[in-house]
């Protein structure tokens, strides 16, 4: 009876002890899951500028250049992706660096350290260069509309120019910032496409990483086209103004002009989130490429002509829907339409705050209008002037291309600029770039450098 008895309880102390393990672990997993979505969100929160800067890259200007450069070479050009890439790092980071330091925009830095020959260059160059591509943006998000919208391309191209400008001058920073954010998610379509084609990868990733140009003006002048659309000069000063307005943004800093805490956890920070963008930039680049190399170019379309050709590249995705056609050219204008909406105010900003920083004038997103009226006119001035140059019969796809190859060209004495302040102990103190830093920066400007005089040698001798 006894022994009974002391079974009995042995039994019912394992059984208790069993239903306490199963608690432990359930609220083990509980908190496990709970530090998870601690990380998840903390490094959502890291990601700003960074992201917004490397979704604003690969904007209508980008797209069409990576569109043709797939339909036009096939693979022949991919090659240029892990060329491009570490310079893209180094050039951004610097320039993130050179905004959390000083707190200061680009312009700011220039007028404040060097001539004012320099500094009206810079501005001049970045204004122009970004002033032509508003405009290209702008006539491919109304082409694009006129696939499903059977309306004048006049009237479509002004009624995004109103929009984008209503968003930014009333919408506030933050929840824009959050807009900007979101709307990298379009860029996702041809990913998704090219693993729905068979794929021989093993090609795909020797094209990529052994070089094998073509020197012809053609070619020269497409890769000189992503060079532009990759390392843009409107991304240098919008990514070095809007780390300073993140900042304040999140109560970092009262102002731009204040300089921030610079530990090692906030540099750290602007590396990943910087890292995270122009990473995300590079491979949806070489995955539009592939996409196009692998269903127009494979189609013999190799010139792309108007917005319905360059949709045709999404086909694949679509492909059991009864209507496949028009599947793809909805999935290819929301692409074409987000983008165009989170690149134009990077674009029509950048200009903004490379001119109010050289006159000195009040600047920033974060101001309401009526503290920055001269700020927001830019942006509502450069934005417009854009929209002026699709009413002297420009085409949309060719303007979108020659804007990439103006950004590049444009792109070369800003690269030289930026070596000058990345690397300048008196500006940037015991935080200047690195020896790896410093390399590939000038390393990116000398390619671009070497590209752009080839292009125009191969222009001259005809």
């Amino acid at each position: 009876m006894i022994e009974t008895m002391d079974l009995t309880d042995k039994t019912a102390k394992t059984g208790a002890h069993r239903r306490l393990t199963k608690t432990e672990r359930l609220a083990h997993n509980i908190k496990k899951n709970m530090l998870n979505r601690k990380r998840y969100s903390r490094f959502l929160h890291i990601l700003g500028p960074g992201l917004v800067t490397g979704a604003a890259d690969d904007d209508p200007s980008g797209i069409a250049t990576y569109s043709q450069a797939g339909a036009g070479y096939g693979l022949g050009l991919l090659w240029a992706f892990p060329l491009m890439y570490p310079f893209l790092l180094a050039v951004q980071e610097s320039c993130s660096r050179i905004g959390a330091i000083t707190g200061k925009g680009l312009a700011s830095v220039i007028k404040e350290h060097y001539s004012k020959k320099l500094l009206y260059m810079s501005v001049g160059l970045v204004v122009i260069a970004n002033t032509i591509n508003i405009g290209a943006d702008l006539g491919a998000m109304a082409a694009t509309t006129q696939l499903f919208i059977d309306a004048p391309f006049a009237l479509l191209a002004i009624f995004y120019a109103v929009i984008i400008v209503l968003l930014v001058v009333f919408v506030n920073y933050k929840t824009y910032a959050k807009i900007l954010k979101w709307l990298a998610i379009t860029l996702l379509a041809y990913p998704i496409t090219v693993f729905m084609v068979n794929q021989d990868w093993l090609e795909i990733f020797a094209n990529t990483f052994t070089i094998t140009p073509k020197i012809t003006f053609e070619t020269i002048y497409l890769f000189v086209g992503m060079l532009g659309t990759t390392i843009s000069p409107y991304l240098f000063f919008w990514d070095t103004s809007e780390v300073v307005e993140e900042e304040i943004a999140k109560h970092n800093r009262a102002k731009i002009g204040v300089h921030p805490k610079a530990t090692r956890r906030f540099l750290h920070n602007l590396q990943v989130d910087n890292f995270v963008g122009m990473t995300l930039a590079s491979l949806t680049a070489w995955f539009i490429v592939i996409a196009c190399a692998s269903t127009l170019f494979k189609s013999g379309v190799t010139e792309i002509h108007t917005a319905a050709d360059a949709a045709r590249a999404l086909e694949p995705l679509v492909r059991s829907f009864p209507n496949a056609g028009l599947v793809a050219k909805g999935i290819f204008s929301i692409g074409i339409i987000g983008l165009g909406l989170l690149a134009v105010p990077v674009l029509a900003g950048s200009s903004s705050y490379a001119i109010s920083e050289a006159l000195g004038w009040k600047e920033g997103l974060y101001r309401k209008f009526n503290k920055a009226k001269g700020f927001y006119g830019i942006i509502i001035l450069a934005t417009f002037v854009g929209l002026a140059m699709n009413f002297i019969g420009l085409d949309p796809i060719k303007a979108l291309i020659f804007t990439a190859v103006f950004n590049g060209i444009a792109a070369v004495p800003l690269l030289f600029v930026i070596a000058k302040v990345g690397s300048n102990e008196s500006i940037m103190g015991e935080y200047r770039n690195g020896q790896v830093s410093n390399v590939f920066v000038r390393m990116a400007f000398v390619i671009m450098a070497l590209a752009v005089s080839v292009l125009f040698y191969s222009f001259f001798s005809g």
